[in-house]
């Protein structure tokens, strides 16, 4: 009778865990939770983090830093970055700035050097709090960031290049282009594209944020829209000019594709999806980035795409042959009395070009007042863009990429035929 009595009670009890295991509910999603108290904060920064629920032993660690007028749950509910953590297992610290306006400090001196205080400091103090209380890998750091979250990840990798491993800023300036010394916190001359430096000039902002460092800079990928009216476009390639100096590169590329038909990406330093520097130029677009697929883009970058296969690069496309054995792309961006353009020469012969002189006739009341990656003179009327010491070879099926920044009287018009080294190019 006991035994019956026991082989009851088990078989019921049996039966209440077998009832459980069915109607239990699944695991919880994970969820973004603020955190405060963590660490030096002199901006009064906020801290929100999301901590997927297949993260690792030692997970990756994502920063990703909002625009103006922003916050970091407002970023978090705008952008990839979530999903794809929840994908790849690697946590996102999202912060948010206080300040009127909502944007970061990327301008003031204690900004601009490790450890000098402002924003850097809370933000790294939110890295560090994630490695001790939630056992993130300090050898996987990474930042992203759009308009002044990209001004701040530029500023990250430069004060910090002991923290970050790799940064990838949608629509920045470069580091220090935005440094004012009278308090505010706007520097006109850098959002209008104006501030021109050499490449060693900008490295050499760099590398003042945190003299004496000597060990791995971060890597870097930028992006910017052609069409951006309020960080303009000349910002990207200034960016890129301070980026391959840090690493000692030279700024021709060493692969140009086409990922997407109105992206145009280049790479420094290598062909592969671990270069030091990479640069995705948007065709048509403002100051609207990142858009749908691009936070994927940085993930890969970053090498944080789980076991997945990076996709092989694009083998760069050779333009159609055309009558001459050349052809020229020439895009503007314009606003009420400048614009800069961008001048892409392909190489459509069988033959290497070695040593370039494109020549055009610049409209009507268009001069010159800079240019990047070539000579061009004179400022006005018909010109000639030469290259420079690092691009003159162009092979056949490749191209060379130079830019200029003019003012205009009202006719932002391109020129009606170009011609290489005497030969009369097709028109893209």
């Amino acid at each position: 009778m006991r035994m019956r009595t026991l082989l009851g009670a088990v078989t019921a009890a049996a039966a209440m865990v077998v009832a459980g295991l069915v109607t239990a509910s699944p695991a919880s999603p994970a969820s973004l939770v603020e955190v405060t108290n963590f660490g030096a904060n002199p901006s009064n920064l906020r801290m929100h983090l999301y901590v997927p629920n297949n993260v690792g032993a030692r997970p990756p660690i994502l920063v990703a830093v909002h625009y103006c007028t922003g916050s970091g749950p407002a970023f978090y509910s705008g952008t990839e970055f979530a999903s794809l953590a929840d994908r790849y297992g690697f946590i996102v610290i999202y912060p948010s700035a206080t300040r009127s306006g909502n944007c970061f400090d990327v301008s003031s001196p204690q900004a601009l050097k490790h450890d000098g205080g402002s924003d850097p400091v809370g933000i790294v103090s939110m890295v560090k709090y994630v490695e001790q209380h939630n056992n993130g890998d300090p050898g996987r750091v990474y930042v992203t960031g759009a308009s002044s979250g990209g001004m701040m990840t530029n500023v990250l990798l430069g004060d910090y290049p002991d923290v970050f491993k790799a940064g990838a800023a949608f629509m920045g300036v470069p580091f220090g282009c935005f440094a004012t010394s009278d308090g505010s916190g706007w520097n006109s001359a850098c959002a209008n594209g104006t501030i021109i430096k050499t490449p060693k000039e900008w490295g050499d902002l760099v590398r003042g944020a945190y003299p004496g460092y000597s060990g791995a800079r971060p890597r870097m990928q930028v992006w910017h829209g052609t069409d951006d009216t309020t960080l303009r476009y000349p910002n990207f390639q200034e960016e890129i000019k301070q980026w391959t100096d840090v690493h000692g590169l030279s700024q021709t590329p060493s692969l140009t594709d086409h990922p997407q038909s109105t992206w145009t990406r280049t790479r420094y330093g290598g062909t592969g999806t671990d270069v030091p520097v990479e640069a995705i130029s948007i065709q048509g677009v403002g100051h609207s980035l990142p858009q749908s697929g691009m936070a994927a883009a940085v993930i890969q970058f970053f090498g944080l795409a789980g076991g997945t296969t990076p996709t092989p690069p694009t083998t760069p496309t050779p333009p159609p042959p055309g009558d001459g054995t050349c052809k020229v792309t020439y895009t503007t961006n314009a606003w009420n009395t400048g614009f800069t353009a961008s001048v892409t020469v392909a190489n459509t012969g069988s033959t290497p070009v070695n040593g370039w002189s494109l020549a055009f006739a610049l409209p009507a009341g268009q001069t010159v007042t800079s240019a990047w990656n070539a000579t061009v003179s004179p400022a006005s009327g018909q010109v000639t863009a030469r290259n420079v010491s690092y691009n003159g070879t162009i092979a056949p099926g490749s191209s060379a990429n130079f830019g200029f920044q003019a003012t205009h009287t009202g006719d932002t018009g391109r020129p009606s035929s170009f011609t290489l080294n005497g030969t009369a190019c097709t028109l893209g």
